[in-house]
C-alpha cells in the first residue's frame, strides 16, 4: 500500500467534481421572477392574522367591560313605596293591603328575591284606575329573559298577554316591557320592567298600553333609587 498522503493521489477517470458556488440551489422548477407569491411572506400573512385576531379580542373585552359595568351599577337598587307618586297616592286600607300583600307572595314564589313589595295605588280622578305594584330586588344576569319568563308565569294565572312589546325604559336603563291581559272586569295593560338589580310589574285597569307605559315610567322614577 502507498503510503502516500491522500490529497498527492491521483482521481480516476471517474466523474467531474462538483463545483461548489455561492449561488443558491435552485429546489424549485419555479422562475423566481414570474411567482405571483414572490413578496408575501409568511410573516406578513401572520401579521394580518393577529392582527384581526387582536381587533376581535379587543371587541370582545370591550364588550364584557360595557356589560361588567352595567352589572355593578344596577345591582345596588333600593325599591320603596312613597305615599305619593305620579299623581297617584298609596291606598294603605284593608283591602287594597291584602290584594298588594296576595300579588307580592304570588311574585316571590315564582323567583328568588332579596326583598319583595306589593302595593297599591289609587288614582284620585278615577277610582276604578288603581294600579297594582308588586316586585323586588335580586341580582340579575339576564333580565330581559327573566322579565320574558314572570309574563309567562302571569299568563298561566291570568290569562295569555297579548300585544307584549318593549318599551322606553327611561333614564334608569335595563329593560321595560307592556302588554294586554284579561281579568274579572276586562282587558287591563300589564307592564314589567327588569333591570341587573331589580324587577317589578303592574297592572293598569282602565288603561291603554301606551298610556300605562308612560306612568309605568314615572313609578320607578318615584319608586327605585341606587
Amino acid at each position: 500500500m502507498s503510503d502516500a498522503h491522500l490529497t498527492e493521489r491521483l482521481l480516476g477517470d471517474g466523474p467531474e467534481p462538483v463545483d461548489l458556488t455561492d449561488e443558491p440551489i435552485q429546489l424549485s422548477r419555479r422562475d423566481p421572477e414570474n411567482d405571483p407569491e414572490q413578496g408575501r411572506t409568511p410573516s406578513r400573512r401572520r401579521r394580518v392574522v393577529l392582527a384581526v385576531a387582536l381587533v376581535a379580542g379587543l371587541a370582545g373585552i370591550g364588550a364584557l367591560g360595557a356589560g361588567g359595568w352595567r352589572v355593578l351599577q344596577q345591582k345596588d337598587t333600593d325599591l320603596s313605596t312613597p305615599v305619593r307618586v305620579a299623581g297617584l297616592t298609596r291606598d294603605d286600607s284593608e283591602r287594597a293591603r291584602s290584594t298588594a300583600d296576595y300579588l307580592r307572595s304570588g311574585f316571590a314564589a315564582d323567583i328568588e328575591l332579596d326583598s319583595s313589595f306589593g302595593t297599591v295605588y289609587s288614582d284620585p280622578a278615577d277610582a276604578k284606575r288603581a294600579v297594582l305594584v308588586f316586585g323586588g330586588t335580586t341580582l340579575l344576569w339576564q333580565p330581559e329573559r327573566d322579565l320574558d319568563s314572570l309574563f309567562g308565569l302571569m299568563a298561566d294565572e291570568t290569562g295569555r298577554v297579548t300585544g307584549l312589546r318593549e318599551v322606553s325604559a327611561g333614564r334608569l336603563g335595563g329593560v321595560m316591557k307592556c302588554g294586554v291581559t284579561g281579568g274579572d272586569g276586562g282587558d287591563f295593560a300589564v307592564c314589567g320592567w327588569a333591570d341587573h338589580g331589580s324587577v317589578v310589574m303592574a297592572m293598569f285597569p282602565g288603561r291603554s298600553v301606551d298610556e300605562a307605559a308612560g306612568l309605568f315610567r314615572q313609578l320607578r322614577e318615584g319608586i327605585q333609587s341606587r
